[in-house]
């Protein structure tokens, strides 16, 4: 066994943290993960944390506030800058950086992974109009999709076709996710809802704040939490390719991100007098259920995944701005 060096250990610590402040939910479910597992999940997750608060001018992950868009560019840019050097060997004096780096070197993430998870945020920076169901999908790919195979690569998947799984659950997360703060989301001039949805329900983009338009956004809501279905179901079949320990984190985490959900859609059109969170109690039993079926799937024979969901895509999407275009003002595009 290794002894970790001072080093390491500060960069530990400060993930930890990172995660503790930034999300309760992968926190708890981090915890059970195996020691060398959690390390690195931590480590990859101070990463993410790093570059959203970076973009979106916030702390680990709360209080939002917006930003120029020029000031956004230049944001956006040194992430970039910072993440290559990452790959180039160059010396770091970020933490999340260097934590980025640990992991890159010991689970071999390809860079694209890294670069596309950056173009998610360029999406954000561009202000990207997200006309299509493709469109919303894309974007959740982008920021939560490729942070699943990233996150697949540390438990030890190489394969596609777990690599699949994993990004399916990383857009049911965002999916769950873009539904519960469709309002927080609107005060910082963001909307990932598809323009087809809006216009159906004549909601005018321009004022998603507005009291009025509540419950046709509980409509949208649900549809968002029905769409994210599926990608749960898929996700949960890959469960047997991961180490017992990373199959049982990875369920409690979709228990957890799933009840939220469900939450949601009970709330209806009060789902954001407030941010919708799970208890302690409602975590615990997501850990429970998560080893329920980390234990019984172990056996089970892989079903194929189903027909029509979202495709990841196998190499760099062309689709996605690029470094070179991403700090280009929206007007320009």
């Amino acid at each position: 066994m290794t002894t970790a060096t001072p080093e390491d250990s500060a960069l530990i610590d400060h993930a930890s943290q990172s995660i503790a402040v930034g999300s309760k939910s992968f926190a708890a479910a981090s915890k059970l993960f195996d020691e060398p597992t959690r390390r690195s999940a931590v480590m990859l997750y101070a990463w993410c944390r790093h570059c959203d608060d970076v973009i979106d001018g916030q702390q680990a992950g709360h209080d939002a506030v917006p930003i120029s868009p020029a000031e956004a560019r230049v944001r956006l840019a040194r992430l970039q800058v910072q993440t290559r050097a990452v790959y180039a060997g160059a010396v770091l004096t970020e933490p999340a950086f260097a934590a980025l780096r640990q992991v890159v070197r010991k689970h071999h993430i390809p860079e694209r992974h890294a670069q596309e998870h950056l173009d998610g945020f360029a999406m954000d920076v561009v202000e990207r109009h997200y006309a299509s169901v493709e469109d919303t999908l894309s974007y959740c790919y982008h920021v939560a999709g490729v942070v699943g195979l990233m996150m697949a690569r540390v438990m030890g998947a190489q394969d596609e076709r777990t690599l699949d799984r994993a990004c399916d659950l990383g857009l049911a997360f965002q999916l769950s996710n873009i539904a519960r703060d469709i309002v927080e989301d609107a005060k910082v001039g963001r909307c990932y809802l598809p323009a087809q949805w809006l216009a159906e329900m004549n909601i005018d983009p321009q004022h998603l704040t507005d009291p009025i338009y509540r419950p046709a956004l509980a409509v949208l809501a649900k549809r968002l939490v029905d769409m994210a279905e599926p990608y749960y179901r898929s996700a949960h079949a890959g469960l047997p390719a991961l180490p017992w320990r990373s199959a049982w984190a990875v369920a409690t985490a979709a228990a957890v991100y799933r009840q939220i959900g469900v939450q949601v859609v009970a709330a209806g059109p009060q789902a954001w007098d407030g941010r919708v969170s799970t208890s302690k109690v409602q975590k615990l039993g997501a850990a429970l259920t998560g080893l329920w079926q980390a234990v019984t799937r172990r056996w089970r024979r892989w079903p194929d995944r189903p027909t029509g969901l979202w495709q990841r895509p196998h190499r760099p999407c062309a689709a996605a701005p690029d470094a070179s275009r991403a700090i280009e003002p929206a007007g320009e595009r």
